[in-house]
């Protein structure tokens, strides 16, 4: 799928904790900007998201509880699913015109950082409905 990149995170663990980079320079098209950062719940049995964007990259990373993240390219019609959360620590970055929803995926919420490489403007907000048929 064009314009999808899945990077696993190198999670440091020890006695007080851990520590993962979610997003690194290197992981940035050149002249990529980076404009807002949010956190997000999901609870469980529940689907956030459904819709795309035509301009706005986005960069997910679900770092307590699990999900799964459904992402159709509207271009091709290519389809998939990835699992996400503490059982599999990556990074997704999510392009322009690449449809996406997230679930939660247990019986605890799910915390999902986004970075975005447009600010949200509720008069030109770039997001546009999509129905993933289940969801």
């Amino acid at each position: 799928m064009e314009g999808l990149r899945i990077e696993n995170l190198e999670v440091k663990k020890d006695e007080r904790g851990w520590l993962t980079e979610i997003l690194r320079s290197g992981s940035l098209a050149d002249g990529t900007r980076l404009a807002q950062l949010f956190c997000t719940v999901g609870n469980p049995g529940k689907t956030k998201g459904k819709h795309y964007h035509t301009r706005k990259t986005e960069w997910f990373s679900v770092v307590s509880g699990n999900a799964k993240l459904y992402l159709r390219d509207i271009r091709t019609g290519e389809e998939k699913i990835i699992a996400m959360g503490e059982n599999n620590m990556i990074t997704v970055t999510i392009a322009p015109q690449i449809a996406h929803a997230i679930t939660c995926d247990g019986d605890i919420p799910f915390y999902l950082i986004v970075v975005a490489s447009e600010d949200f403007d509720p008069s030109d907000p770039d997001t546009y409905a999509f129905d993933f048929p289940g969801l």
